[in-house]
């Protein structure tokens, strides 16, 4: 019988490790091919839109999709999965913190194959619901000593700065600038909506890993054609999702300045499949837009748990 698991229930099964190798497994099955995945498809009304993801995981036995809601400034997730052999359905998932912790970990799987070992100093762009999931991801993958928040409420910013410090153990204090976000740090976060750039691209040091998470849009922008022309590997989930929804490269690609041929996707790093960084030197930019099939990988796992665990509501189907 299908599971009807509640935000509480999810969260409580959830911890970011669980769901890196949950997103970098699933990826590379993706690289290698083994996956189905279709771009978001938005339904816009005048006061709410409806925004879904589908996909496929043969080697889950599971198809799917992500479900959510916006109205009034907020947010609503469900994930909905069934077996792939005999389209019964599996579960459905309230999906808040799932999808932030797949947000978070997607790019935490690009900071593990594209930034350097060594990183220790990160600069994050936002401090909302998604910044935790990057921050968190990141204390993961690197062994990162220090944050540098910015983030336009300062009185919000300070209270993130301290429950992240409590939270991860690292030090995460606020950036007074923009350009002091940037300058000398290895990796640069961008979890924002803002529809226009947010740094300098001449702030960047050589080396720098950027992962800009916020533009899956294109009515957002958060790097400027300078910041994503000095990047020497461009790293993408899903070129065909890219192409729908990148804000940050669609300037480029309309005057030709660069090509989706040229554009790795993250799958076919953690394959083999392509190669990502070749030096220390090269600047890298991961473009995450969000795919299905990291949403299904994760909520796969909870199930799991969930059924060990005798969690959840048996659905009456």
């Amino acid at each position: 019988m299908a599971l009807y698991l509640k935000e509480e229930e999810v969260g409580s099964l959830l911890d970011m490790p669980t769901v890196l190798e949950a997103v970098e497994q699933v990826m590379a099955a993706h690289g290698r091919g083994e996956t189905i995945d279709f771009p978001r498809q938005r339904v816009r009304l005048p006061k709410t839109m409806t925004h879904m993801l589908q996909g496929g995981v043969p080697s889950l036995n599971l198809s799917g999709f992500k479900v959510y809601t916006t109205a009034g400034g907020h947010n609503r997730f469900w994930v909905h999965l069934f077996d792939a052999a005999t389209g019964d359905p599996v579960a459905v998932l309230e999906a808040d913190r799932l999808g932030m912790m797949r947000t978070g970990a997607a790019a935490g799987v690009a900071a593990r194959w594209l930034s350097r070992p060594e990183s220790r100093v990160a600069g994050v762009f936002g401090s909302g619901w998604q910044a935790q999931g990057q921050i968190l991801a990141l204390c993961a993958v690197r062994p990162i000593e220090r944050f540098k928040v910015f983030a336009r409420n300062q009185e919000r910013l300070r209270s993130f700065c301290e429950q992240m410090s409590s939270e991860t153990g690292c030090e995460v204090v606020p950036a007074a600038s923009a350009e002091e976000t940037v300058r000398d740090s290895d990796i640069v976060v961008t979890i924002t909506t803002s529809p226009k750039p947010l740094f300098d691209a001449e702030w960047l040091s050589p080396g720098t890993h950027i992962n800009a998470a916020g533009s899956n849009s294109l009515a957002r922008q958060e790097l400027s054609e300078a910041a994503v022309r000095r990047a020497d590997v461009i790293c993408v989930d899903s070129r065909e999702v890219a192409l729908r929804e990148a804000g940050d490269l669609m300037p480029l690609l309309e005057k030709g300045r660069t090509q989706p041929g040229r554009w790795v996707e993250l799958g076919e790093v953690v394959a083999g499949v392509r190669p990502g960084r070749a030096s220390g030197d090269q600047i890298t930019l991961f473009e995450s837009q969000g795919m299905a099939i990291q949403d299904l990988a994760v909520a796969a796992r909870v199930v799991a748990h969930a059924l060990e665990r005798g969690l959840g509501t048996p659905l009456p189907y």
